[in-house]
């Protein structure tokens, strides 16, 4: 999955699978989580989100299923 540079304090990349609605976020000490079931708007807010860590924590955690991937 191809992953854009964010700036964060967190994340270091942010990838998004539309087909598959997966949301796949690294953070800086290299571990890969991927997000299931994440509808496009939402992966398009989280990424104009001012803090992704705090989007990330009110938005995502806790709504979809995830796995660690790395």
């Amino acid at each position: 999955m191809y992953k854009k540079a964010v700036e964060s304090t967190t994340f270091s990349a942010v990838g998004y699978n539309a087909e598959k609605q997966v949301l796949e976020v690294q953070f800086k000490n290299g571990r890969i989580y991927q997000y299931v079931k994440v509808a496009y708007e939402v992966y398009v807010d989280f990424m104009a989100s001012p803090s992704k860590g705090k989007f990330l924590h009110s938005s995502i955690l806790g709504v979809y299923p995830h796995i660690r991937i790395a």
